[in-house]
């Protein structure tokens, strides 16, 4: 995790605002970020950091919208082993991908 990233979960936990790390915790085969790659979420839906971008970060990004709400961490399974009509599922890998709120 970057600097910045645990610069904001402090202050988070400070003042009380909600924030959901999203952190990978295993990766198969090739895939975009390896384990321990983390995303930090805000309320308004922006974040910082990445786990690899395109739709697999997004398909994250919405589960981890889903524990702001409702405060339970989950695992994500990214897939990116089948075709798609896009470009951006073309590791060939899956990676697990650890929700939960941590402040707020």
């Amino acid at each position: 995790m970057s600097l910045e990233l645990y610069q904001e979960i402090i202050q988070a936990q400070k003042t009380g605002e909600p924030r959901v790390l999203a952190t990978v915790s295993s990766a198969l085969g090739s895939t975009p970020r390896k384990p321990g790659a983390s995303m930090l979420l805000r309320p308004d839906g922006s974040f910082i950091g990445t786990i690899g971008g395109g739709c697999g970060e997004a398909e994250v990004w919405q589960e981890a919208m889903e524990t702001m709400a409702d405060g339970q961490p989950r695992t994500v399974v990214v897939d990116l082993t089948e075709p798609t009509d896009g470009d951006d599922k073309i590791c060939g890998g899956v990676m697990r991908v650890f929700v939960e709120r941590i402040a707020g």
